[in-house]
């Protein structure tokens, strides 16, 4: 019987995380996971399990928010949803053989990386010229943060699909949703801009998570009054998180990325060395 209060606190967890996950497009299993493993003492594999499924929710709600808008690249990323679906469907089929104090020094590995790449590309940005060619995966939206429209062309795309396969294998694995690879890739080697990269990386996080949630699912390892909560919290903060997010500058952005990721990976580092 789970306390009234755990669902209390898991569902302003998954609110928060909602918010922040759909500001970044990375999901809020990223900022939940840590929460219900290290704050509320549930086992690692049943937080991922949770995360998933949060994941999945936010991906829908950051999806449907964003639509019309021409941010989500939908050639772009179905193309790197193969690589992705791909490495999220052999992580669940493997997670349970790694050990705790594997698992969270991946977390803490996977995180550091992220965050020193997001301060290291704060004031670049992947715009040409308004008249240029998009390229077959580019695109053009209109930038409410410069009030112009931005035109942009894909570049390493062997690069993207390594890093989607990586980024579903993480997903899979540590339930924290692919975006927090996809979309400091996309932005940073790929020549994705930071708003376009988070909301494509937002609907492929969702079938990324998709393909691995089922076997945690299969093994017992989804707490269903757990999930229900988060996934409640969640939605309620993904809604939140849009109507800023419009308004937010991509620096700022990035830089709340990198702050959350760094504090995540400090917190895993010294539980792996518990």
């Amino acid at each position: 019987m789970i306390h009234p209060g755990v669902i209390v606190a898991v569902i302003a967890g998954g609110a928060a995380a909602g918010c922040l996950g759909s500001l970044l497009g990375i999901g809020g299993g990223v900022f939940l996971v840590p929460l219900l493993n290290v704050g509320l003492g549930l086992d690692f594999r049943v937080a991922a399990a949770t995360g998933l499924m949060t994941v999945i929710a936010t991906s829908s709600a950051v999806s449907a928010g964003t639509a019309g808008r021409n941010l989500i690249n939908l050639r772009l990323g179905m193309l790197l949803e193969v690589a992705s679906a791909a490495g999220g469907l052999a992580a669940g089929l493997t997670v349970e053989r790694l050990s705790k104090h594997t698992l969270s020094l991946l977390f803490a590995l996977v995180t550091a990386a992220i965050a020193i790449l997001m301060v290291s590309r704060l004031d670049k940005r992947n715009v040409l010229e308004a008249s240029a060619d998009s390229g077959a995966l580019g695109g053009r939206f209109f930038d409410e943060d410069s009030g112009r429209d931005i035109v942009y062309r894909v570049k390493r795309l062997p690069l993207g699909m390594f890093a989607s396969l990586l980024a579903g294998a993480v997903s899979g694995t540590l339930g924290i949703g692919g975006g927090i690879l996809k979309v400091p890739i996309l932005n940073a080697w790929c020549g994705v801009p930071m708003r376009a990269a988070a909301a494509t990386s937002a609907l492929m996080i969702g079938v990324t998570a998709a393909a691995s949630a089922p076997l945690y699912f299969a093994r017992g390892e989804i707490n269903p009054p757990v999930a229900a909560a988060a996934v409640i919290g969640v939605l309620l903060g993904s809604r939140a998180g849009l109507l800023v997010g419009g308004r937010a500058r991509v620096k700022w952005l990035k830089i709340l990325m990198a702050v959350v990721l760094a504090a995540v990976s400090i917190l895993y580092f010294k539980r792996s060395l518990g």
